[in-house]
């Protein structure tokens, strides 16, 4: 696919173009909508590899969405690819929702659409990890502005069901940043609070060292990370693409790095959230 020309692919939904926006209701390409098809296929760009190799090695692929909103994702990749599988592969896309109207009108448009496989369900990240109604293992996680702390149940998710491939997008990174206002005064005699010792410096360097922790957690646990940006995301500042492929990789120094990282911020209460193997 080009990246320089973004045009409307033959197969693709129109109906489905609409209902997410990308298309005007007489189904046309304004400005606007020109802008949404380029992040679209930006993003597919990044992960349509990622489903091809699962396909090449297993013949399908199970990928489940958490925080899903409206489906906006689990819909393209639907859309994009998983439509054009050959029929009784078994591949499914589950998409995990906290709002349960959201869950509805997703299930009603993918009813709509004939995308027979793909599910929706009424869960927290939390709660989907012991669901009976997901699979024991998938292949592909993705969280996509996943607020806050529902992240890292994604990735814990990803790591309890062996997933391959973790693709996120870290959205709202309260938590870290909350641990180091708590504990700033008792780390005056360290210079390093000088990095976060103003109010926005803490919330910006709270959710930096959020992604790094995440990223250290999985390679501890024998993940190849790479961390991009999603360029031409201008409607939000959250764009930083953290993709995870497991390799079986070493796992001791990150599992080091992670704890030095965590001892030398103050952030020991955290260490049961981005926990690494013993």
């Amino acid at each position: 696919m080009s990246t320089k020309t973004y045009e409307i692919r033959p197969e693709q939904s129109i109906e489905l173009l609409k209902e997410l926006h990308i298309l005007t209701r007489d189904g046309k390409l304004n400005q606007d909508s020109r802008r949404k098809l380029k992040q679209v296929y930006h993003l597919f760009q990044f992960i349509e590899p990622l489903l091809q190799d699962v396909m090449r090695d297993r013949g399908s692929i199970t990928l489940v969405d958490h925080g899903a909103g409206k489906s906006y994702l689990g819909f393209i990749l639907y859309d994009l690819f998983f439509k054009a599988l050959p029929p009784g592969t078994g591949s499914q896309i589950f998409g995990i929702e906290t709002r349960a109207e959201l869950v509805e009108k997703s299930t009603a448009l993918a009813r709509r659409l004939g995308f027979e496989a793909m599910s929706f369900l009424n869960l927290s990240v939390a709660d989907s990890i012991d669901s009976k109604r997901l699979p024991e293992t998938v292949d592909v996680v993705t969280a996509l502005h996943a607020c806050d702390t529902a992240t890292d149940d994604a990735i814990r998710f990803a790591l309890e069901k062996h997933a391959r491939y973790i693709v996120l997008v870290p959205c709202c990174q309260a938590e870290v940043a909350g641990v180091l206002r708590r504990n700033k005064g008792k780390s005056l005699g360290n210079a390093l609070t000088e990095i976060y010792r103003h109010p926005l410096h803490t919330r910006e360097f709270g959710s930096q060292i959020t992604n790094v922790l995440r990223c250290l957690q999985l390679e501890a646990h024998g993940y190849q990370v790479s961390v991009t940006e999603l360029v031409g995301w201008e409607h939000s500042m959250k764009n930083e693409l953290i993709i995870a492929q497991y390799k079986d990789l070493p796992r001791k120094r990150p599992a080091e790095r992670l704890a030095q990282v965590l001892d030398t911020f103050g952030l020991d209460s955290l260490r049961e959230r981005f926990f690494a193997p013993a």
